[in-house]
């Protein structure tokens, strides 16, 4: 250990641009054993590890599992690895590490930061390959625990249920699982082979899926919280924010999940909508977040003509992260920085044109800390476009049932929870994820999951 003045920081290895774009495989060769036990070596194995006790939401052991891996003890690193993670090949890809547990890391400031989102994403690649396994028990409980949605804080939520031994019957809308994993998130950063590999995992271990089943229309929440001993709620964020633009429900106009969905549904051969199609058209993002950089880099391999990011504020204050940001503009997407849209330019049969925008300027902080944007007088112009799709955030869908069953929203739709166990106002339903939190991160959906999980074990079975 301790080899970071020997051994520089080097990320997986990215495919060269003109060949990535043309399809949807990952862009990242993740490492071999030989590299990744090379680069794990670099850890300085802190007495206070940073990287797990600040920068990652799920308090993995990390410093454990680097040790393990430098050392060669694959299945040491295995075990380690998914002891605290539903789901770390997921995590290892899609969380913003430099924003979290390299963003922590001790050699962050020097040395450059070991690379753990990388490493953990090749341990448990590199284990399932040998053909290695989590050592779930099977249901050898006389509980049974129904989970609405199966995106990451649904996944994590049965996850645990099912290390316990507890049968899961898990709910869900789509006619595949996986939820955001499955798509909102492109295949360039998350293989969607991935994702079925792990509920392969969860059925052998006992899960029930049942797809297709929309809780609300196909059975109600009343008849979950009768007939299950507990319900665990993670149906997320889906409600696409609005830009209050005129015209805005033009045909032409595109919600970023929506169109994400689309695509994903076309690429898995099922029945999707033609008017989604973005090919040889003028193409407007309008937002700064990755789901932003998501849409636009879908767009570049949709084969669009041109793609715009359209963002308020400058580079710097991008909510993205820089690795998807620096991604997008190798794949050819132009910024406009400092633009805010006025209005959806139409021309006289309804067909959009263009944005109205208008320059601004960031001045002074505001009361979260972030410049306050201020609009250039005299700086509107249009900006051509034939698509616009909004990625501006998402909103809770409102759910009327929760109210008859003691379970209390805020004024946004949000499930309010304990914060120590996730439970409700009603004691036999727990909730996590982003249909809580609003719109986060995959991996905070992952330790709601966890943190309701443990809590109904203890509610269950007794400490």
């Amino acid at each position: 250990m301790q080899s970071f003045i020997q051994t520089s920081r080097t990320e997986p290895v990215k495919s060269e641009v003109s060949e990535r774009i043309l399809d949807f495989g990952e862009i990242y060769t993740l490492y071999t054993a030989k590299k990744v036990a090379l680069q794990a070596e670099r850890c300085v194995q802190c007495g206070d590890p940073f990287c797990t006790v600040i920068g990652c939401p799920l308090n993995n052991a990390i410093p454990q599992w680097l040790q393990a891996i430098a050392e060669h003890d694959l299945e040491k690193a295995f075990r380690l690895s998914n002891e605290t993670s539903p789901f770390p090949e997921v995590l290892g890809r899609v969380c913003p590490q430099a924003n979290l547990c390299e963003g922590a890391c001790t050699l962050d400031d020097g040395y450059g930061a070991i690379t753990i989102g990388a490493i953990e994403a090749s341990i448990t690649d590199l284990a399932l390959k040998e053909g290695l396994e989590i050592p779930f028990p099977g249901v050898i409980r006389d509980k049974k625990v129904a989970v609405v949605g199966s995106g990451p804080a649904g996944m994590s939520c049965a996850h645990f249920l099912l290390r316990a031994g507890i049968e899961v019957e898990m709910f869900e809308r789509a006619s595949k699982p996986g939820g955001l994993l499955t798509y909102g998130i492109p295949g360039f950063k998350l293989e969607k082979g991935i994702v079925e590999r792990r509920f392969k995992m969860l059925k052998r271990a006992g899960l029930v899926l049942r797809l297709n089943c929309a809780v609300g229309e196909d059975i109600t929440l009343q008849e979950l919280h009768d007939q299950y001993d507990a319900v665990f709620l993670g149906t997320g964020a889906t409600e696409g924010k609005s830009a209050r633009l005129d015209h805005e429900n033009s045909d032409q106009v595109f919600y970023a999940m929506d169109y994400l969905t689309q695509v994903q549904q076309r690429l898995y051969g099922q029945e999707w909508d033609a008017r989604f199609n973005v090919a040889e058209r003028n193409v407007i993002v309008i937002g700064g977040g990755d789901t932003a950089m998501d849409c636009v880099r879908t767009a570049i391999r949709e084969q669009a003509k041109n793609v715009t990011c359209l963002y308020r504020r400058d580079q710097a204050n991008m909510p993205g992260s820089v690795k998807e940001y620096r991604n997008a503009v190798e794949e050819g997407v132009e910024f406009l920085f400092n633009e805010t849209p006025h209005a959806i330019v139409v021309d006289d049969n309804g067909k959009i044109i263009g944005v109205d925008a208008v320059r601004t300027e960031l001045g002074e902080p505001g009361e979260d800390g972030r410049q306050r944007v201020r609009e250039i007088d005299g700086s509107e112009h249009c900006v051509a476009a034939d698509i616009i799709i909004l990625a501006l955030g998402f909103d809770v869908a409102e759910n009327d049932a929760l109210e008859t069953l003691g379970v209390k929203a805020n004024q946004w739709h949000e499930i309010q929870t304990d914060a120590e166990s996730g439970q409700t106002g009603n004691g036999k339903i727990f909730a996590g994820g982003d249909c809580c939190r609003g719109a986060d991160l995959v991996v905070t959906a992952a330790a709601d999951g966890r943190k309701a999980a443990m809590a109904i074990m203890e509610q269950l079975l007794g400490k």
